[in-house]
């Protein structure tokens, strides 16, 4: 363990350049005392670690040393080849420059680790993109990642879903996130930080202003709370509901979330395997949308309101089904017996 942390030490301040004692305790969740002895024992191997004095001061590496230590393991190697998206990757603009990548790191590699990378290059295929789904027309993407890894402001027009016109905006990047196939730019808007959907940007244009990181802005915290925040805005009631051994397996027809929400909520089995539990939904009207995909191994316990507009719905479903085909009412959606009275 003091070896590999030794050797990460070393790495992060050839990577990094300067880093504080606080800064690498927080790293690897050691006490700052632990890194002065790690320093300590670096320079004694012979590692040329300076300490800055001062506000600004910390631990860096004489300049211009680099470490011969960066040898990849057959491990690591697959790793990397692993990692590789080629779809996102040309829709950044980047097919090239991945292909090209991949080629020198395969060239660079030893002889005995260049057939492992090969093999997982082979036989592993990453496809980001959802089932059923149109990869989007993405005109401006690869302006964005230009203005994200610039740290440049961004002149844009936004189309919000269900408007018509797109309006101008100008927005400071912070980074793009591919969620289930679509892409987003988290960027900041004044004091806030919003999403913004990539397939509804238009006209993107990179500014010559550069504008200033939020300090301590971490992509992938923020996005990991926008994701809870977000799933737990949508659902604003829930379905009180009786569950089959099937209806159970079908719940992930619903989505993770309401999956989650009804493992959490579950009680025990009855006599039959039935069990009660709590389901949430982001409407009555979507509810019973999402309720009739489960079937008959689904009984709605409450509230009365989505109990008694299910039963309502599937009676009006029971009588559409129940006419032969032909009729002059087929399809009109209303009871043709109602009419006749």
């Amino acid at each position: 363990m003091l070896a590999s942390r030794l050797l990460s030490i070393l790495m992060l301040l050839q990577t990094r350049g300067r880093m504080s004692a606080s800064q690498l305790a927080a790293e690897f969740e050691v006490a700052v005392r632990t890194i002065h002895r790690d320093i300590d024992q670096l320079s004694a191997a012979g590692i040329p670690v300076y300490a800055d004095r001062g506000r600004n001061g910390g631990f860096r590496l004489r300049d211009g040393y680099r470490t011969m230590l960066t040898g990849l393991n057959q491990s690591e190697a697959e790793t990397l080849f692993l990692a590789g998206l080629p779809g996102p990757a040309a829709q950044m603009g980047l097919a090239e420059v991945l292909s090209t990548a991949r080629l020198k790191l395969l060239a660079a590699l030893p002889a005995n680790v260049q057939p492992g990378a090969e093999r997982i290059a082979a036989r592993f295929h990453l496809d980001a993109g959802a089932w059923f789904h149109e990869v989007d027309q993405l005109p401006s993407l690869p302006v964005l990642a230009r203005a994200v890894w610039s740290e440049r402001m961004l002149k844009l027009r936004y189309r919000r879903a269900g408007e018509t016109e797109a309006r101008s905006r100008t927005l400071a990047p912070l980074g793009l996130v591919l969620k289930g196939g679509i892409w987003y730019l988290v960027a900041q808007s004044g004091k806030s930080v919003r999403t913004y959907r990539a397939a509804n940007i238009h006209d993107a244009e990179m500014c010559d202003e550069v504008f200033t990181r939020p300090k301590n802005f971490d992509l992938a915290a923020h996005w990991e709370e926008t994701v809870r925040d977000y799933e737990a805005s949508v659902y604003h009631e829930h379905a009180d509901v009786r569950l089959s051994p099937e209806g159970m397996k079908r719940l992930e027809l619903l989505g993770p979330y309401v999956t989650s929400a009804a493992s959490k909520s579950a009680g025990k089995p009855d006599r039959r395997g039935w069990v009660r539990c709590r389901l949430p939904i982001e409407s009555i009207d979507f509810g019973i949308r999402e309720l009739m995909r489960l079937g008959i191994d689904v009984i709605v316990v409450g509230p009365p309101a989505l109990r008694e507009q299910l039963a309502r719905t599937a009676g009006r479903i029971a009588r559409l089904h129940a006419r032969v085909p032909g009729d002059r009412d087929h399809g009109s959606g209303r009871d043709a017996s109602a009419r006749r009275r």
